[in-house]
């Protein structure tokens, strides 16, 4: 996939990620925020957060994306802010700090591991109790059963309402997805208040790539509109990916 393309995937949750550091920062008093990325891999979010000047720190189970994310920071100039670790969301306090991190990223984690709860309840608990922001990115039900049904495949489609995980068939490569209303039950059961709710990727996914990847116009266009309708529930039902931003503690949230 081109790099427009691929930039519009996480435009979104990347504005809505900036906006939220500056309120952490702002609330804890410090430029330089403690950040944890749960399954961060190669750095896609790790890297430009080091950027702006915090520390992060990158927990993932595979050793070559760790290798990757090394790479990555140290072209980009930021090996010294970026730390990685291998782990996993089950034994995270095996290899991160409880209560230590003013925001923890956990995306693209919850749809894998075993027990989801679990996963969300130790993300929650690595954050600072005095105040800390939780972003959690996880597939959406609704985005997958339309792009299902718009390619032909409609039995896929309908086996996905009705399966427990969201899951079309045995072929399926995503073992679990979520309604906004499941993602946003297992944060608030953790006793964090939930600020805003984005759908990512409402049309992106839908959309031919050399619509975009040929036509800067067109790709300017495709992310006001992704922009637009990232709040709105009725797009945000149908997205492929849901993004909760939430928080415990005093101070704010992104809205």
């Amino acid at each position: 996939m081109s790099r427009p393309h691929t930039s519009l995937r996480t435009a979104v949750v990347w504005e809505v990620l900036r906006e939220a550091l500056d309120d952490r920062a702002k609330a804890a008093g410090r430029d330089a925020l403690d950040i944890l990325d749960t399954g961060g891999g190669t750095g896609n979010f790790a890297v430009p957060v080091a950027r702006l000047g915090h520390r992060v720190t990158v927990v993932d189970p595979s050793p070559d994306a760790l290798f990757a994310l090394e790479r990555r920071a140290t072209e980009a100039g930021v090996p010294d802010r970026v730390r990685g670790v291998q782990g996993d969301a089950h034994g995270l306090f095996d290899v991160a700090e409880r209560g230590g991190y003013d925001m923890v990223l956990c995306h693209g984690v919850l749809e894998y591991v075993d027990d989801p709860a679990e996963g969300l309840r130790n993300a929650a608990a690595a954050l600072r109790p005095e105040g800390g922001t939780l972003s959690v990115l996880a597939a959406g039900l609704g985005g997958m059963v339309l792009a299902r049904a718009l390619a032909g495949h409609f039995a896929e489609a309908h086996r996905a309402l009705t399966d427990p995980d969201g899951r079309w068939g045995g072929g399926d490569p995503v073992p679990r997805r979520f309604t906004p209303e499941q993602l946003t039950a297992l944060v608030t059961a953790n006793g964090l208040e939930v600020g805003a709710v984005h759908g990512v990727r409402v049309f992106t996914d839908l959309v031919p790539g050399a619509l975009v990847d040929t036509d800067p116009g067109a790709t300017r266009a495709l992310a006001r509109l992704e922009e637009a309708v990232a709040e709105l529930p009725a797009f945000r039902s149908v997205a492929a990916q849901l993004h909760v931003l939430a928080r415990t503690g005093s101070g704010p949230a992104a809205d």
